[in-house]
């Protein structure tokens, strides 16, 4: 064990395969698209959700940094596979960097308050809140058309809270399923 590392190898090995995993399974919903508005209908959130709610925080977060990082360098880990600074600079970008807020967001609820369940739930749904936030902010301020923020909520985020929540509550159960019977 290194010296300046506070886990043994094996569990550093494990948290790696973990986080890898979910910013592979957070790519691979990505691809389920429902084209809806602007703003595209995909599993993403579900496996943002997922990946804060299996591996915590920390690890759940670096997941999501590493989603970001595979298609900011151009693999085709974002919606209609696509990938590349273009995918993060367009307007819907926005809403992929709000993936990274959510989770610094959920670190810093369940960090602060610990792990229980309503904590959790508190946390995400603060987490879901911020990612759109910041992903409105972008799309008002990049798309084509000059935008209002109530043109923006009603094109960007009412129609997609419903699904949201849902994908939420599911991502909840999975988790609960997960943690019971994966070593993490």
């Amino acid at each position: 064990m290194a010296a300046d590392s506070p886990l043994p190898s094996a569990a550093r090995t494990r948290d790696l395969a973990y986080i890898a995993l979910m910013a592979a399974l957070t790519a691979l919903c990505s691809w389920i698209v429902i084209p809806f508005s602007p703003v595209p209908f995909t599993l993403q959130t579900f496996a943002v959700f997922a990946a804060l709610s299996i591996l915590g925080g920390r690890r759940g977060t670096c997941a999501v940094a590493l989603y970001l990082g595979l298609g900011l360098l151009g693999l085709p880990v974002f919606s209609g596979f696509s990938g590349g600074v273009g995918a993060l600079l367009g307007p819907t970008g926005g809403y992929l960097t709000g993936f990274l807020a959510a989770g610094l967001v959920y670190w810093l609820v369940t960090g602060r308050l610990g792990e229980a369940f309503p904590v959790r739930l508190a946390a995400l749904l603060l987490g879901m809140a911020a990612c759109y936030a910041v992903g409105t902010a972008w799309f008002v301020r990049v798309y084509a058309e000059p935008t209002t923020w109530p043109a923006a909520l009603s094109l960007c985020v009412l129609p997609f809270l419903p699904g949201d929540l849902i994908k939420l509550a599911l991502a909840l159960t999975v988790a609960r399923r997960v943690r019971g019977a994966v070593r993490l």
